[in-house]
């Protein structure tokens, strides 16, 4: 059954990154017996259609990836991944819908209900706003929100001229809070003493 905004939202999957802290592919690491990205997936797909998950390793997660998720070859012209704002942007040129929830593939602790809290704020997103974020100390969290599509010419041209971090491309935008009100959920899974915490916490998987 469809949720109420699964026609109005898309969702991005980020799954580029090195896993250089972790020394081993976080998308492929199992939590509960399954895979951190399938389970992203899997999970997130029930409020977001379609899902696409943007990665240069195609064949590598082909096999745990839901079948009615898009799969999309980030292109690496140098051989190396160029970050997740490029990555962003280039699956952002295949949304339809006017809005789309970012995600990072290594995300234990998200939960449902976190999600629909998530997307009852969504409906009252002031007009000027490019995203829907929560806070962090740094200044926002950017692969845990809500981004509208449109924002994909503004991305390019930051990009274009250099860009490559999310923080400074947001502070040239308005972009409005997300509260969240279990910040654990925005726990990412990115060391091996991470991952114990994940392993042997009482979170209330999904």
């Amino acid at each position: 059954m469809e949720t109420p905004l699964k026609r109005d939202l898309s969702a991005i999957i980020l799954a580029g990154g090195k896993s250089s802290r972790m020394g081993k592919d976080k998308a492929l690491i199992e939590i509960q017996g399954v895979p951190l990205l399938q389970r992203t997936a899997t999970f997130i797909k029930g409020y977001a259609n379609p899902v696409y998950i943007i990665t240069p390793w195609i064949e590598r997660y082909q096999r745990i990836v839901p079948a009615n998720c898009q799969l999309l070859r980030e292109n690496c012209p140098s051989g190396k991944t160029q970050g997740p704002l490029v990555g962003f942007a280039q699956a952002l040129v295949y949304v339809k819908t006017e809005w789309v929830l970012l995600l990072a593939c290594d995300l234990p602790n998200l939960t449902i209900q976190a999600v629909e809290e998530w997307l009852k704020q969504l409906q009252k997103v002031d007009d000027q706003a490019i995203a829907c974020l929560p806070r962090h100390q740094k200044g926002w969290e950017p692969l845990s929100g809500f981004y509208r599509s449109s924002s994909l010419t503004s991305l390019d041209s930051f990009i274009q001229a250099g860009g490559r971090s999310f923080q400074q491309w947001l502070q040239l935008h308005c972009v409005q809070e997300l509260l969240v009100s279990d910040r654990s959920v925005l726990f990412n899974c990115n060391t091996p003493m991470d991952l114990t915490r994940v392993t042997f916490s009482h979170a209330n998987y999904v």
